[in-house]
């Protein structure tokens, strides 16, 4: 009898190991950062520099005319007016660093963290996904973001 209880108990437990959700590490191992060609770099500088000004127009100058903001927590934000809204009265503190980057023709994205000060650990990610302007500027055409945290 005892034998047959541990028969069942022990696919019981190893179906609940298989389905727990993977515990959070103390001192989470960061992504190494990434330099970017001077061209993905500038989409960077001039981000950070209009998010610190609290400039929406300057950030939504950043996007395509049909860009998108995609943001945890609020339904998906387009077009450069709509996003100058969004952004209105928004700004502080930010470095952002990439992780990743690839481009082809007139696409491209950046896989990125942020942080508030620069050399304290990501409190977020990012995805831009990018779009060569007629210009040959590169424009940011959707941008993802949420936080490191749990709400």
């Amino acid at each position: 009898m005892r034998f047959t209880s541990l028969l069942l108990t022990v696919p019981a437990l190893l179906s609940l190991a298989c389905v727990a959700p993977p515990q959070a590490s103390e001192d989470p191992v960061q992504e190494p950062t990434v330099t970017l060609p001077a061209p993905l770099a500038r989409v960077f500088a001039d981000y950070e520099a209009a998010w610190r000004n609290k400039d929406a127009a300057g950030l939504a100058a950043l996007f395509t005319e049909d860009g998108f903001v995609l943001s945890e927590g609020i339904p998906p934000v387009r077009g450069r007016a709509q996003i100058e809204r969004r952004y209105s009265g928004s700004g502080g503190p930010l470095v952002l660093r990439a992780l990743a980057y690839a481009t082809e023709g007139s696409i491209g994205y950046i896989i990125g963290g942020f942080a508030r000060e620069e050399g304290q650990p990501d409190i977020g990610k990012f995805t831009l996904t990018l779009r060569k302007g007629p210009d040959g500027r590169w424009l940011i055409m959707s941008d993802m973001d949420n936080g490191n945290t749990r709400p």
